[in-house]
């Protein structure tokens, strides 16, 4: 007669740490987080929160040019802002500098990303030397570019002479002025694209690739339709990362143009600071400065929603 033996049964899980303590308060750890939390959220109010609120009241009242307060007049602003040409002519201008050139560097960046990723004697020093356009001060970017584009002495039109063109007035031209402020984006912003691209290749599994590689594929169809997709979430931060900037595109275009000519570089952050500044309409400016918000917010939210679909497919 067999006996059966009875198996241990195993122990049973410890329940998670409560976060509460015995009277229904924070445990020690929790109430130990709350001074370590204090000055950020100190910081956040000061720095953004309160600018932000002063800006909807002051949108919403009449200052005047000798800075006194007229008092609450509602939407009045933002009426006269949606039935201003200037204004939906910022908003134009503002998307297509961001769309133009958030695309070429996005297509640069993979391309130079890629080069950036081959393991090749002196690739750091020669990516420490690419991170200086985005390290340098957009406003010495901007000086250094305006002598670039000089009309007589500038190196751009000296190319053009040596190559048989006909000079440009690169600034001063209404329908080159944009693609010109344009250029300077791009070359100060590629590299940092780039860098953040190749980190991304740098970091792909190896296993898909070798997949494709014994299925037949070619190094073009293991790029487009094994690496491209695996480089989605990287590309989107950074996509991500520039939107945010270039909608609020000011310091270069300020210094170079000021908007012009002819308001064809007048982007909605220029305007938005020419008519605090210069037109002295501070209520009209923080009308101008919330629609700004707005676009970045949504923008923002756009690539974070696309990233996020990214994430989960991924």
């Amino acid at each position: 007669m067999t006996t059966r033996t009875r198996e241990p049964t195993p122990p049973a899980l410890a329940p998670p740490p409560s976060r509460r303590g015995r009277g229904g308060g924070a445990t020690p750890v929790a109430r130990g987080v709350w001074p370590l939390l204090v000055p950020a959220m100190v910081v956040t109010l000061a720095l953004v929160v309160l600018p932000v609120l002063y800006t909807v009241w002051l949108s919403l009242s009449d200052r005047g040019r000798d800075g006194t307060n007229a008092g609450f007049v509602g939407l009045d602003n933002f009426a006269r802002m949606v039935a201003a040409p200037e204004f939906w002519n910022s908003v134009r201008v503002t998307l297509v500098l961001f769309a133009v050139c958030l695309l070429v560097e996005t297509v640069l960046g993979i391309a130079l990303g890629y080069l950036l990723s081959i393991d090749v004697p002196g690739r750091k020093v020669f990516q420490g030397i690419m991170l200086i356009p985005a390290i340098t001060a957009s406003v010495a970017v901007a000086l250094v570019w305006m002598l670039i584009y000089d009309p007589t002495l500038g190196a751009a039109n000296q190319i053009l002479t040596a190559v048989g063109l006909d000079p440009v007035v690169w600034l001063g031209d209404p329908d080159i002025a944009l693609w010109s402020i344009a250029l300077v984006d791009v070359w100060q912003w590629t590299p940092f694209m780039a860098l953040i691209i190749a980190a991304g290749i740098r970091s792909l599994p190896a296993e898909p690739f070798e997949a494709a590689s014994i299925d037949g594929a070619s190094g073009w169809r293991k790029a487009v339709h094994v690496g491209l997709p695996l480089l989605m979430p990287v590309i989107s931060v950074a996509m991500m990362l520039r939107t945010v900037d270039l909608v609020r595109f000011f310091d270069t275009v300020y210094i170079m143009t000021q908007g012009g000519p002819v308001d064809s570089t007048n982007t909605l952050n220029v305007y938005g600071y020419r008519a605090a500044f210069i037109d002295q309409e501070a209520s009209y400016a923080a009308a101008l400065q919330l629609s700004l918000l707005l676009l970045v917010v949504v923008l923002a939210g756009v690539f974070t929603l696309w990233r996020r679909r990214i994430s989960v497919d991924h």
